[in-house]
């Protein structure tokens, strides 16, 4: 006779094994959807009809039409997931190796440092050279993103001390912020257009060739950071019983945060900056799961995957005729859900 723990357990295992689809499903019909709005109008069907033929099938859609879902839409979409997905996995990683809930690539300074470098290697090397759009903006902004997180340990001092890690990180934002505006008054009136949008976040300039290095650094990361989850659990408990467990804290923190630093780096020189996703998401997925186990970063990027996918039609859709920056819309969502956070923690008091 099976025991009441093992049906408990038998029920919990199933009910995840049923939600898998279930997820799967919720990403696709997300995507599907949002391919379906923009500036052409173009129907459900006939954005199902253009993938497709896109496979190699055949349909009577237009070529133009087919093109746009394809090669517009589509790397676009799949743009904002992986943005949505990287921010969200980087601000469960930092909230935890950091412990403290208010950690974010935005409000800890790696993303205005990477947007910093970004700026500076777009600036040097003016409009139009798409040989180093790639990978020397990508290599800018990891040189920046590293050195705000060294800043913001230095500022810190030993130990972790969320009130400190936290001021440390908004004045290191702050003055990666200046730099960024100073690079952007002193450069070319040409470069300056396209590059103020940039720095407010947008997927305009997604691409096939652009999704290759994002995807292959979210994919290489992830599987690090799930690798150590368990290490990262132990340090949730402190450092002391971190180290009691043989862990080496202070080497596990630093490489961890240099990959966040990474993830960061890799998603603003693709997509600009935007904030408050590794916030916002972290802290829904925990009060999801708060009664049952799971892993945090997977469920992380799941749900932060999906919210920018819509943040994204959003962007699209709120003016006619023109497009929102997506640091917009996540910034007036993320500043009320801080101060949710903040007013909930009692810092206001």
């Amino acid at each position: 006779m099976p025991t009441m723990n093992s049906l408990v357990l038998n029920q919990s295992l199933s009910l995840k094994a049923a939600r898998a689809p279930v997820v799967g499903l919720l990403i696709l019909l997300s995507c599907i959807f949002a391919i379906n709005f923009g500036s052409a109008e173009i129907s459900l069907q006939e954005v199902i009809k253009a993938l497709y033929a896109s496979m190699g099938g055949e349909t009577d859609i237009s070529l133009v039409k087919q093109r746009i879902v394809w090669e517009l839409r589509v790397p676009r979409v799949l743009l904002a997931l992986l943005c949505g997905a990287g921010l969200s996995v980087a601000g469960a990683v930092l909230q935890n190796v950091t412990r403290n809930p208010l950690a974010d690539p935005y409000l800890f300074g790696i993303s205005s440092g990477a947007s910093f470098g970004a700026v500076i290697v777009l600036a040097a090397m003016g409009a139009g050279n798409a040989m180093l759009a790639q990978y020397g903006v990508t290599v800018g902004a990891f040189v920046g993103s590293v050195l705000s997180v060294l800043l913001v340990i230095s500022l810190a001092g030993t130990g972790v001390q969320v009130e400190r890690m936290i001021l440390a990180g908004v004045a290191v934002s702050f003055m990666f912020s200046a730099g960024t505006s100073l690079v952007l008054y002193s450069s070319d009136p040409q470069v300056v257009a396209s590059l103020l949008f940039w720095t407010l976040g947008s997927f305009t300039a997604a691409t096939w060739e652009s999704l290759l290095l994002p995807s292959i650094v979210i994919l290489i990361v992830m599987m690090i950071f799930i690798g150590y989850s368990r290490p990262l659990k132990a340090i949730l408990a402190g450092d002391e019983n971190a180290q009691a467990l043989g862990l080496d804290v202070s080497r596990m923190r630093i490489g961890m945060l240099v990959l966040c630093s990474l993830l960061t780096a890799t998603l603003v020189a693709n997509c600009g900056g935007i904030g408050f996703v590794g916030l916002m998401i972290p802290h829904i997925v925990r009060r999801l799961m708060w009664r049952e186990g799971g892993n945090v970063l997977i469920v992380s990027a799941i749900l932060g995957g999906v919210f920018m996918v819509w943040v994204d039609v959003l962007a699209r859709t709120l003016i006619t005729s023109n497009e929102l920056p997506i640091g917009v819309i996540t910034a007036a969502i993320g500043s009320l859900f801080f101060l949710l956070v903040l007013r909930k923690r009692g810092w206001t008091e």
